[in-house]
């Protein structure tokens, strides 16, 4: 369950590898921004530092015991040499790692390398696990091991569809937010309360995994690299989210009647040095309450079967019923004036 071997060690940020390919994919990744619309901005590589009090990157220490410098861990967790396994490949069990410094950083970045494997094939496997940042910790849960109606972000690496009447593809990856007064519905898998969300073929691969979350002015960035092209795919993009500082980064996983392996290799979060307007000096950061501005309530978002987050108005159930009602009023109509037509053609003949 470790990391890949060969090539350069050094990974970047959205372009990873060797420094000279790490600059072609750079470049080719900013060229894709500016073509493509709602895409991330791309920063300079300089601008960014890794900040090693919030990274969990080998060699671990404390391999053996149960404690490590500046992370806890519960449950099912087992620290190794190669990995951090929050769940066995067994039934019922659950596991987390949290990290004990709170995060004061207005922009970061964060690259998770892990990996998700087992026995179990064909929708025998479950049930995933999920990235916090969020103002409590070690507190064990009903959602991938952690705590419901939580306070932060949320990230769900989802490999089980628990509702069968579903379009979307697993494994599916999805973020929410949650200012404590939303629940998590695993038996719609979070449908309700999902701001957006992708398909991922991320489980059992012999390759490396990786996902990157970025969140910096508002904008809440998700990537991954689970295809082996040692490159980014977009994910999720959302502007207009609010998420305060002083919170903890964490990573969780839980089993059920099925289960996998649940892996975390590394952590990585780096700061992004972006420059904010000045009429945000004052704020208190830490005091912000977990929001998106949307156009609409989560409730309200619809599935496509390619997995994408779609707001629009008119979309999904909604055309087909605003055409069905089209076609029905147009039936009403037609049938109303070929009665009326037909009345008064009865009528003009009684002159005759």
């Amino acid at each position: 369950a470790g990391p890949g071997g060969g090539g350069c060690a050094r990974r970047g940020r959205w372009g990873r590898g060797c420094p000279v390919r790490g600059l072609l994919y750079g470049a080719l990744l900013l060229l894709a921004s500016v073509l493509r619309r709602g895409a991330a901005e791309l920063t300079d590589g300089n601008n960014e530092h890794l900040k090693r009090e919030h990274s969990l990157i080998k060699p671990y220490q404390g391999v053996g015991s149960s404690s490590m410098p500046l992370w806890d861990f519960q449950g099912s967790t087992m620290l190794t040499s190669q990995y951090v396994r929050l769940t066995p490949d067994e039934r019922s069990r659950e596991g987390s790692i949290w990290n004990r410094v709170p995060c004061f950083l207005k922009d970061w970045e964060l690259h998770v390398h892990f990996k998700i494997h087992g026995a179990g094939k064909k929708n025998l496997h479950g049930d995933g696990f999920a990235l916090w940042y969020t103002r409590e910790r070690l507190m064990p849960g009903p959602v991938f091991g952690s705590k419901d109606n939580f306070h932060g972000l949320a990230i769900f690496l989802d490999t089980y569809p628990n509702d069968e009447a579903t379009e979307r593809v697993f494994p599916y990856i999805s973020a929410m937010v949650n200012n404590g007064s939303l629940a998590y519905d695993h038996s719609k898998d979070g449908r309700w309360t999902e701001l957006a969300g992708c398909t991922a073929d991320l489980r059992n691969r012999n390759h490396d995994t990786f996902l990157a979350v970025r969140y910096s002015r508002g904008r809440l960035t998700m990537m991954t690299d689970v295809e082996d092209k040692n490159e980014w795919k977009n994910c999720i993009d959302i502007a207009g989210v609010r998420l305060p500082t002083g919170y903890f980064f964490g990573a969780s996983a839980g089993t059920g009647d099925l289960s996998d392996n649940h892996d975390i290799i590394s952590m990585k979060l780096f700061q992004l040095m972006v420059e904010h307007p000045p009429e945000e000096e004052n704020i208190d950061w830490t005091k912000i309450e977990p929001s998106v501005n949307l156009l609409k309530s989560p409730k309200d978002n619809l599935d496509d079967p390619t997995g994408n987050f779609r707001s629009g108005p008119l979309t999904g159930w909604k055309v087909f019923l605003l055409l069905l009602c089209a076609l029905l009023g147009i039936i009403v109509c037609a049938v109303v004036g070929a009665v009326v037509f037909q009345r008064r053609q009865e009528r003009n003949k009684r002159f005759y």
